[in-house]
């Protein structure tokens, strides 16, 4: 069996239209040696999102914007998150299990979206999809920081924990975050040859940075911080005029 790897001139789809760390790859080259039951699965991730069997379009509203920012999904292309977990929720494919102080998770999801949507008329005057990112970015974080405490009658740390889980599995099954994270796709029944640290197989591309996620993902959060201090402090001197 030969692999290829496509050139640097062409390469994957990922999300936002940027390969900074694994340049000319595309997971889709490899396309041909999955069997056609995990091709079809995996394609059909790449088609025009199904209508909508469990949201409503409101709810679809904010939670794609929920999702774009728990993902920092800034720009085109997007992974359909919204959509993906619609489909799961209309199929009753949950995860199989919830905190004992949580509803049903498709009812977290639904009570979550409008608590987002009265958190943001209350403190921005419009709904949460309505928003400027920043704005957004301090109406999610105030969710964040409430922690383990009520908020609009959920446990916070809770509700955080089903849009990530759900957000994550998501957005981690479609090729386009494959391309982005290097990831060689389904195994089955090509398989793996060159296992151990650092191998690769002839169509794996080294990752350009090299880099520790770490220190990188700590300079967002501080960032991201900031801009959501700083939507906040305009939201409050605006607030004795409104």
């Amino acid at each position: 069996m030969v692999f290829h790897k496509r050139g640097l001139e062409s390469q994957g789809d990922t999300p936002g239209g940027k390969q900074e760390r694994f340049p000319g790859y595309d997971v889709l080259g490899e396309v041909r040696t999955w069997d056609a039951v995990t091709a079809g699965v995996v394609l059909g991730r790449l088609g025009m999102p199904a209508a909508l069997r469990y949201f409503t379009v409101g709810e679809q509203a904010a939670g794609t914007a929920l999702f774009d920012q728990l993902l920092d999904q800034r720009a085109a292309p997007r992974v359909p998150v919204l959509e993906l977990i619609d489909a799961r929720l209309a199929e009753d494919q949950t995860d199989g299990w919830r905190y004992q102080d949580m509803p049903p998770d498709g009812e977290g999801f639904r009570r979550s979206f409008a608590g987002l949507d009265d958190d943001a008329r209350g403190a921005y005057g419009r709904r949460f999809s309505e928003l400027e990112w920043d704005a957004q970015a301090d109406v999610v974080q105030r969710v964040h920081d409430v922690g383990a405490r009520d908020w609009h009658g959920m446990n916070a740390t809770h509700i955080w924990s089903l849009w990530t889980r759900y957000a994550c599995s998501a957005f981690y099954s479609h090729p386009w975050a494959w391309n982005e994270i290097g990831f060689g796709g389904p195994a089955y029944p090509r398989g793996y040859k060159n296992l151990g640290l650092d191998s690769r197989e002839p169509y794996e591309v080294a990752d350009r940075t090299n880099r520790s996620p770490t220190g990188w993902g700590d300079r967002v959060e501080a960032a991201r911080r900031q801009h959501a201090g700083a939507a906040r402090s305009a939201a409050e001197r605006k607030e004795p005029g409104a």
